[in-house]
């Protein structure tokens, strides 16, 4: 955000409620950075993508990873192989689905609630390859 005031992730009710608050500033910092987004928390029953956006002509699957502070380490060392392989089997049919003919990434985005209400972002372009 703007470093202004709370952010609203440490006042949401639960988790989820926090998840979501990062994922709606992970969505506008992308965009000042110049992806166009265009899905938010695409859901099937064998997982989710948090944001669809392309940058440049490369289709981006990111995940978002919020944390309140660095005491657990950075989000992008919460993607597990199992997590890894779920946001692959979505992208795929993703792919199948839209017909997407450029290339394709998977980016983790570490989202940071700071003292002060200002957001602290890590992104890691191409942070992993589809894992059968």
């Amino acid at each position: 955000m703007n470093g202004r005031g709370a952010n609203g992730f440490q006042t949401a009710p639960h988790t989820r409620a926090q998840g979501t608050v990062a994922e709606q500033a992970a969505a506008r910092w992308l965009t000042r950075q110049g992806y166009r987004i265009r899905e938010h928390n695409y859901r099937l029953k064998a997982g989710e993508i948090d944001l669809i956006a392309v940058e440049d002509d490369t289709l981006c699957f990111v995940e978002v990873k919020a944390r309140s502070g660095q005491t657990y380490g950075p989000g992008s060392a919460a993607v597990t192989r199992s997590k890894r392989r779920r946001i692959a089997r979505v992208a795929s049919v993703y792919l199948a689905a839209t017909g997407w003919p450029g290339p394709c990434r998977f980016d983790v985005l570490s989202v940071t609630s700071e003292t002060g209400g200002s957001w602290r972002f890590d992104l890691v372009r191409d942070a992993f390859r589809h894992e059968p």
